[in-house]
Order: C-alpha cells, then sequence, then structure tokens
C-alpha cells in the first residue's frame, strides 16, 4: 500500500546550525538531498523535514518570505509514542538551542508541549492516549 508522505519546506538563517539543531534532537540527516544551502531531516519514514537558506527558499516562491522569529507561518504538530517522549524531545530541543514556546496542555487523554526552533518555527509535540482513539 501507498504511504503518502510530507515534506516540510521551512526556511532558515542558518543551514548548518539547524543541522546541528535537528541531529541533537536525535533525527537523521539524509546527505543525498542535502546540499550547502538545504538540509534534508528525516523525522520519519514518511515525514522529511526540509531547511532551506532564504535565498534557496525564495527560488520556489514568488511570495515574501515571513521572519518566523516575529511572525507565525505554520505550526508543525509530531506525535510522540509516550508522555514521557514529549517532555523528552521538547527538553532536548531547549538543550539544543531551541525555545519553549507556549505552556503544556494536559488533557488527561492527551498531552503536548511545544518548542520553537532556532528560527522560531513551531513544533508541537504530542501524545495521545490510543484508548481515547478507539472511542
Amino acid at each position: 500500500m501507498y504511504q503518502q508522505m510530507i515534506f516540510v519546506n521551512l526556511a532558515t538563517h542558518d543551514v548548518e546550525a539547524s543541522k546541528r539543531f535537528f541531529t541533537a534532537l536525535g533525527y537523521t540527516i539524509n546527505p543525498q538531498f542535502s546540499t550547502d544551502d538545504c538540509v534534508c531531516v528525516v523525522i520519519s519514514d514518511t515525514i522529511v523535514a526540509m531547511l532551506l537558506s532564504k535565498q534557496h527558499y525564495a527560488t520556489f516562491t514568488s511570495k515574501e518570505i515571513v521572519d518566523s522569529a516575529k511572525s507565525s507561518e505554520v505550526l508543525v504538530c509530531l506525535s510522540a509514542e509516550s508522555r514521557e517522549k514529549v517532555d523528552e524531545l521538547v527538553d532536548k530541543a531547549i538543550a539544543a538551542g531551541g525555545t519553549a514556546s507556549g505552556t503544556p496542555q494536559d488533557h488527561g487523554f492527551m498531552y503536548g508541549r511545544a518548542f520553537d526552533d532556532l528560527d522560531g518555527h513551531t513544533w508541537e509535540v504530542m501524545w495521545m492516549d490510543p484508548a481515547a482513539v478507539q472511542g
């Protein structure tokens, strides 16, 4: 069966710093699709983040590129397998130079936290009790 993938393309001020940041979170880099202007971060088998220099990003759009440190253009939400994994990933992001974003959300059956990466892109990390999903 075909598994659809998502490629999240984000502009970055510093490709090398983004590479170090996401590697510190435990993600791998696909060198086949990485250059001096772009780093391909493999989050899972079906999720890839393409972090592009602003100059390279501009070749894909005629729109103004937002300053993600001042404006929000996207909220990326990643699932986690447990509450502990939510905390682990967000704590790693903060230790690697990211910033905590918002306040933790604890609804009992669902738990989430968020961080902003080095460029100000917000990444939410969320766990939901599988029993709650089943009904």
